[in-house]
């Protein structure tokens, strides 16, 4: 079994040496391979955003952010960067830092049409329902009143991703962060490490000076792509060779048992934010440093918080870890591979949820059949995209091995 965190085989000293002076700055592994459990946690990400969007119910005790510091949003924007990374840095390789720069672009412009539309759309149903149903507080909590009283204004603070209602925060740190991304390769192709430091440095700048985009009307970025950056860059560094140079710190005993301390540290931390009765175990000047952790700024806390889970994950799930061929984890992976769409969906589900939770009174058990219906729209969706282009493959396959005139226009 082999995994992110398995060991590189030894190699002689010598050929060790003139290996490292050939080597490029980063490496990638063989082409053609697909990482599952990157889709499994992205797909299980978009999940637990879901269920975290909605009000509290059931299924929220089961969201990693109830036991932690860190959350969904931390294993989406790694995983992010990782197949970002991993797609794009190839391209960087073997097509030209001028080639993989349009297509980071193209798919910048694609990720910020989906946006567009997810804003024109959400509100159109945020607007419709306050409408009928004759609630205003519908677009006080959703955060569109803003919109209502000078649309032309906020249209165009819109398009500069500078006014979003809620739940939609997600998605303009990741058109920044891909925006950036050609610059991070291109760093990355020179001396991975060095951009790695260079993120950090960033990072801890990013707290020294308070650096922060404004948001429209008032207020800043819920993500400050200053400091998530580091996460996003991360992810990318480990990508292109990060995580194989880590191997031998990621399988020692010594890893695993600071990264159960620290998780098991965090659990009793957020314990004590549900039963106040256990705050007098926590020493007040551990209080007074550790808070408040935020969010908003990657707090380093939530960061390593995060690098604890992904350690214990690399070391007892490996690549061919039968599991992931499961039928029952099929949903997770299939929405993963297509977290755009899914993502989007998620959150016209999770506001039709919060409708529908607000306008009946159905308790615990309506809670949790919003929520299992939600998931299970989302894995439909995802089954049906993956099928709709699994069966557009397979035509563009056949066309082109219809005849000569087909395979020298390149047919399909």
């Amino acid at each position: 079994m082999s995994s992110i965190a398995d060991p590189v085989a030894a190699t002689p000293l010598s050929d060790s040496k003139a290996a490292a002076a050939a080597a490029p700055a980063i490496a990638l592994p063989v082409a053609g391979e697909r990482e599952l459990r990157l889709d499994l946690f992205r797909g299980m990400a978009l999940w637990l955003i879901f269920v975290d969007h909605l009000p509290a119910n059931i299924l929220t005790w089961f969201t990693i952010r109830n036991y932690g510091f860190s959350d969904a949003t931390e294993i989406f924007i790694f995983i992010s960067g990782y197949t970002a990374a991993f797609v794009y840095g190839r391209a960087m390789l073997e097509a030209g830092t001028v080639v993989a720069t349009a297509r980071i672009l193209r798919r910048v412009w694609q990720i910020y049409v989906a946006h567009v539309f997810l804003f024109t759309i959400f509100l159109a149903e945020i607007s419709y329902v306050a409408t009928s149903f004759e609630n205003p507080l519908y677009t006080e909590e959703m955060g569109i009143m803003d919109f209502l009283k000078q649309p032309d204004v906020t249209i165009i603070q819109a398009l500069l991703l500078r006014f979003r209602p809620v739940n939609m925060d997600v998605l303009p740190l990741y058109i920044v962060l891909m925006l950036f991304l050609p610059l991070i390769l291109w760093l990355m192709k020179w001396r991975a490490d060095v951009t790695l430091a260079l993120s950090a440095a960033l990072y801890a700048l990013t707290w020294h000076y308070d650096w922060y985009l404004s948001a429209y009307p008032n207020g800043f970025w819920a993500f400050n792509p200053f400091a998530w950056q580091l996460l996003f860059v991360f992810g990318a560094w480990c990508a292109l060779g990060g995580a194989k140079r880590m191997s031998r710190i990621l399988s020692s005993p010594v890893t695993l048992w600071i990264a159960l301390a620290y998780l098991a540290g965090a659990f009793f931390v957020t314990m004590t934010w549900y039963f106040p009765q256990l705050s007098h175990l926590m020493p007040r000047r551990i209080e007074q440093w550790m808070y408040p952790i935020n969010k908003t700024d990657l707090d380093v806390l939530r960061f390593a918080h995060f690098l604890a889970l992904a350690a214990i994950t690399v070391r007892f799930l490996p690549k061919d870890w039968p599991g992931l061929k499961s039928i029952w984890l099929r949903p997770l992976i299939l929405c993963g591979q297509h977290s755009l769409e899914i993502f989007c969906l998620g959150v016209f589900l999770a506001f039709a949820g919060h409708f529908v939770l607000a306008e009946i009174s159905g308790g615990a058990l309506l809670h949790f059949l919003i929520s299992i219906a939600g998931i299970l729209i989302m894995s439909g969706m995802a089954w049906v995209i993956s099928w709709y282009k699994h069966s557009a493959d397979k035509s563009a396959r056949t066309k082109g091995t219809g005849g000569n005139a087909d395979l020298a226009g390149g047919g399909g």
